[in-house]
Parts: C-alpha cells; structure tokens; sequence
C-alpha cells in the first residue's frame, strides 16, 4: 500500500528542511490535534493519537538533504515514512511525505483512509513550520 502526501513548499532552505525532519523531537510539531502521547527515545519516538494504538517510529536512513527515512520499530507492522526534500532555491525547498506498507487487503482497507488523513496532517503542518 503506498500513499503520496501533496508536495508542499517550506520556507526554509533545503539542508534546514533535511535537519529538521532530522531531528525526532520536531515531528511533535507536525502530528494532529488528536496526539496524545509523543516521546522521544535517541533514534525513535513513539506517538499515540486518539482512538489509535501508540506506533514507534525508527529512523531508518538519511541521504543528506534530500531525504529521511522512518521505519516501524514492530515487525508486526511493516512500513516505511519517507520525505523526500528537493530544492527550489537557497530560501525554500519541496517536500513530500511517502508511505509505504506491507499490509494484507482487510488490513489496508481498514487504515488506508485515516493514514491518508494523517499523511495528509504532517504535510500540512510541515507547510507551516
């Protein structure tokens, strides 16, 4: 299952894009209104919205500038969040927010609308920052 956030502008420069999306702590800032839990543990955090199960995200890999990868800390869940950061001049930079997971058909029927709706959150926010 994959879902492809809008590419928005952020009014900050490529490599102040990339290293904030870097830095864990600035995904708080990105979630919905609904967050109720989001904790910060070195490489992850783990974040729970109203009427969700708490997810812990891992920070995967990062191609410096362009992209940052997070990945399921369970195996239970397997998916990956990906922003893919391009440049359109030295004040701002594109981005846009992939997901991609391995779940079976009853599964992705049952999250694919509220995953959109939360793909859809953090780029709006992002567009923000």
């Amino acid at each position: 299952m994959n879902i492809q956030g809008n590419r928005v502008v952020v009014e900050k420069s490529q490599k102040e894009t990339f290293e904030f999306l870097s830095d864990l702590k600035n995904f708080e800032q990105l979630m919905p209104a609904s967050i109720q839990k989001f904790e910060v543990d070195g490489d992850s955090f783990i974040f729970g919205l109203k009427g969700m199960p708490e997810i812990r995200l891992v920070l995967k890999e990062k191609t410096a500038y362009s992209n940052v990868t997070l990945g399921a800390a369970s195996s239970k869940l397997d998916f990956q969040l990906v922003a893919d950061i391009q440049e359109i001049d030295e004040e701002s930079s594109e981005v846009q927010l992939d997901f991609n997971g391995k779940f079976n058909a009853m599964m992705a029927m049952m999250v694919k609308k509220p995953l959109t709706s939360f793909i859809e959150t953090l780029t709006d926010n992002l567009e923000t920052v």
